[in-house]
């Protein structure tokens, strides 16, 4: 994706996680399911396996995330453009909480930098400053 999309969508997720709590509350009821994911870590095909045995978020598929959705895999720009994209389009139906490895420190140490560094050369600092941001 070429940087400017990232940078876009790295700033409407950004502004759209500014408007939320803390904290958020998801509820089912009896006729409902949420899909409960945590520790992708740029598992790029992992996270389409779940997708492929319970469905694409939608208004009928709740889908939370629990954090550590990169470092360590080769893939993990990829798994953020597809969760901040799904966010964007089901607000109500994606949740993401942050993990350990949405951090600087350890984003160096792990891979994350290393792999946005790789993956756009000219833009690539400037991408990083957002994805910390918006982390």
């Amino acid at each position: 994706l070429h940087a400017r999309y990232v940078l876009n969508l790295l700033h409407e997720t950004r502004k759209h996680l500014k408007q939320l709590p803390n904290i958020n509350h998801v509820s089912t009821c009896y006729s409902e399911e949420v899909t409960v994911c945590g520790d992708l870590h740029g598992q790029l095909d992992d996270l389409f396996l779940i997708f492929y045995k319970n469905g694409l978020p939608s208004p009928s598929k709740s889908y939370v995330f629990n954090g550590d959705f990169v470092d360590r895999g080769k893939q993990s720009l990829e798994i953020l453009i597809i969760l901040f994209t799904f966010l964007l389009i089901y607000p109500k139906e994606v949740h993401l909480n942050r993990g350990n490895h949405e951090d600087h420190m350890v984003n160096l140490r792990y891979g994350f930098t290393k792999e946005v560094m790789q993956k756009y050369k000219a833009h690539g600092k400037k991408i990083l400053r957002m994805f910390q941001n918006v982390f």
